[in-house]
């Protein structure tokens, strides 16, 4: 049994852990392992939001940031995915992500320019950007063999780690937690440019993408999932969509992933922006949206049991304020961290 904090980065704690160290998780789970010489991550969403039909414009705009990823310093891996938001626009959002923070800024200002740096005909165009340390950012995987996100670009993965299949281990498998409370500072900010708008958050903002994959599931299994789980899955996402904002969830994205070919395939993920860290484990421990997702999730696995083809993981940063970067251009006023700015000043 592993720590999920990887041995270069253990250090003597001085905040405990939620299990003794004696503690034996129910069922194995796996983390990303990244070579010891990274020391940071960047994880950047370039969104193309749009009502009805992809005007030419928003197509245009998806074949650019393609071109543009697969220039010199893109990213090692990207992936993309859709979604209709609670103001009923459609979204497409691609997701970058590197390992090298100095390729990356290599890479980022023309790219920044030909995203946000002009406006598109019925179209807007969003960055939400991290470069955490890595000390600042944890994984978790049901399984091997089919990395997501920002696993993708690590060396590899652990063992079984002990850290996990109890409230409170997503912030024992994160390296500062064993002497930081990473608690949030501050309020978030607008700051216009010209067309642009910037949002400065605040220190120890959060970040959860966490993901489902039925891709492998046979017939039996995959009604199971769809009928009995997604939809209350779904339920729990609209909730932190909808209503978030009144117990610190600043916006939530519940995204279909979408094919090389531009089709829908059989994955999907939340994304959501949290004021803390403790925010996110409140809803994830006592709310009535996520118990209701955890016991249809953990009723699913019971029946199952080891048969089960469901793959399931998730990717957590709680980010510093400097490693943080929120810019839109012609976006409605409840895009992103652009409703965290708009309840402050409300």
């Amino acid at each position: 049994m592993e720590s999920a904090i990887p041995l270069h980065l253990e250090t003597q704690r001085t905040r405990h852990k939620r299990v003794p160290d004696d503690y034996q998780p129910p069922y194995p789970s796996f983390v990303a392992r990244y070579k010891p010489a990274v020391s940071r991550v960047v994880m950047v969403y370039f969104g193309v939001q749009y009502r009805g039909v992809a005007p030419s414009a928003a197509t245009d705009a998806l074949k650019e940031i393609a071109a543009l990823f697969a220039a010199e310093n893109g990213p090692p891996h990207w992936d993309r995915a859709h979604y209709v938001d609670q103001s009923g626009y459609e979204n497409v959002v691609s997701v970058a992500y590197w390992d090298d923070v100095a390729r990356f800024d290599a890479w980022f200002a023309p790219a920044r320019e030909a995203w946000t740096g002009r406006q598109r005909e019925g179209v807007g165009t969003f960055i939400e950007g991290l470069r955490p340390a890595v000390a600042r950012h944890e994984t978790l995987f049901s399984s091997l063999g089919r990395p997501e996100g920002v696993a993708v670009i690590a060396e590899g993965m652990s063992g079984e780690v002990q850290e996990h299949a109890y409230w409170g281990g997503m912030r024992d498998r994160i390296p500062l937690s064993q002497t930081d409370a990473m608690a949030p500072g501050g309020v978030p900010e607008l700051v216009r440019d010209g067309a642009r708008l910037r949002v400065k958050a605040h220190d120890n903002l959060c970040l959860i993408r966490s993901g489902q994959d039925w891709s492998d599931t046979e017939a039996s299994e995959r009604k199971l999932y769809l009928d009995d789980v997604e939809p209350v899955l779904r339920e729990g996402m609209d909730f932190l969509r909808d209503d978030g904002l009144g117990i610190g969830c600043y916006a939530n994205r519940y995204m279909n992933v979408l094919a090389a070919d531009g089709s829908v395939s059989e994955k999907s993920y939340g994304q959501s922006w949290w004021k803390s860290l403790a925010a996110l484990e409140r809803w994830a421990e006592s709310h009535p949206t996520h118990v209701k997702i955890f016991g249809a999730a953990m009723k699913y696995l019971s029946t199952l049991g080891p048969s089960a083809k469901l793959r399931l993981y998730h990717e957590v940063t709680v980010a510093a304020a400097d490693e943080q970067f929120f810019e839109y251009r012609g976006c409605h006023s409840k895009t992103g961290m652009l409703a965290a700015v708009e309840t402050v000043s409300a």
